[in-house]
This record gives structure tokens, sequence and C-alpha cells, in this order.
């Protein structure tokens, strides 16, 4: 073998070489920017569900809450209209009447002073709110964790590059993070 061969050999040799890392880079670049872009997708989605979570929950607890506070309204007026009833009885007929009806409210409530458990539920649905609130504020700061991630990764020189000559590089462009609405600052009121 010739001297000229053998230096064309060795120059094809590292041009392959050089071609094949590059190409072997470049393509690693790509699947990690998509693998990044990937988490994004996931992260919003995971705040679409959070925010989903709460307009499945919060209507349903209210309702639990004013439906329990109703009931124990109504039978505090019954154990209060009954005993007002014996302290008005003027006859035995009346103090019966009265007794029965003190009977069927104490009954009702298992006891002659219901205890009220409204005001527990009320601690309930705010400790739900908050626990839904909290929630629905980690997944939008993961969410910006991983649009950070990204566009930190996306924009670095040599893997934009790399990115617009295996891809187009609108495929990978940069993202957003979470921005509230406007108002959205003022916390939702609940009404009863």
């Amino acid at each position: 073998m010739s001297r000229g061969l053998i230096t064309t050999l060795v120059i094809v040799g590292i041009i392959i070489v050089f071609v094949g890392g590059f190409f072997m880079w470049g393509t690693g670049v790509y699947d990690s920017a998509v693998a990044s872009q990937e988490e994004v997708n996931k992260t919003f989605a995971d705040v679409q569900a959070a925010y989903q979570r709460r307009a499945d929950l919060v209507p349903n607890l209210v309702a639990t809450v004013k439906g329990a506070a109703e009931n124990e309204k109504s039978i505090l007026v019954q154990v209060t209209q009954a005993r007002a009833g014996i302290v008005n009885a003027k006859t035995p007929e009346d103090l019966e009447l009265a007794g029965r009806q003190i009977n069927t409210a104490i009954n009702l409530a298992f006891e002659a002073y219901p205890q009220i458990r409204s005001t527990e539920n009320f601690q309930d649905l705010q400790s739900q709110l908050e626990g839904t609130e909290n929630r629905i504020n980690v997944a939008r700061t993961r969410y910006n964790e991983s649009v950070a991630s990204y566009n930190t990764y996306v924009r670095g020189y040599f893997k934009k590059m790399a990115l617009n000559m295996f891809g187009s590089g609108e495929d990978f462009s940069v993202r957003k993070g979470f921005e509230a609405a406007a108002g959205s600052e003022k916390a939702p009121e609940v009404k009863f």
C-alpha cells in the first residue's frame, strides 16, 4: 500500500468518525429535546387535572356542607319548639303532645342537646379547599420548572444548531410558563 492511499484512508476514517459522532450527538440532542418537550406537556396536563379536580370537588363539598347545616338547623328548631311547648303547656294533653314532639326531635338528634357538626363540616370544607389550591399550586410550580428546564435545553447555542439541522427548529420553540389570568390573584369566593 502506498503512503498516499494510507493517508487517504486515515482521513476518510477520521471524517467518518467525525460525521458519525456528530450525527450521534445531533440525534441525542434531538431525542433529549423531544423528551423534555413531552415532560412539559405532561406537567401542563397535571395542571389541567388539578383544575378539573377542583371543578368536580368544590361544588359537591359546598352542597354537602349546606345540606348538613340545613338538617341541623331543622333539628334545633324542632327541639327548641318542643321545649317551648313544655314550658307553655296548660293542660296534661298539651304536656303529653309536647313530650311526644320533643321525643321525636330528640330521636332525630340522638340526644336532648344535639351536637352541632356543621362547624366541623365547614372546617373540613376549608381544609379541602386549601388542599385543592395547594395541589394546583404544586402542579403549576412543576410545570414552570419543566418549562424552564426545556427552554434552557433548546436555547443552548450548539443544541439549537443541532435541532435546526436535524429537525425543524420551530418544533422546539421556547415555551411560556404558567401565567395567571387577569384577576386570578383574588381567591374565588365560596357562597352559601
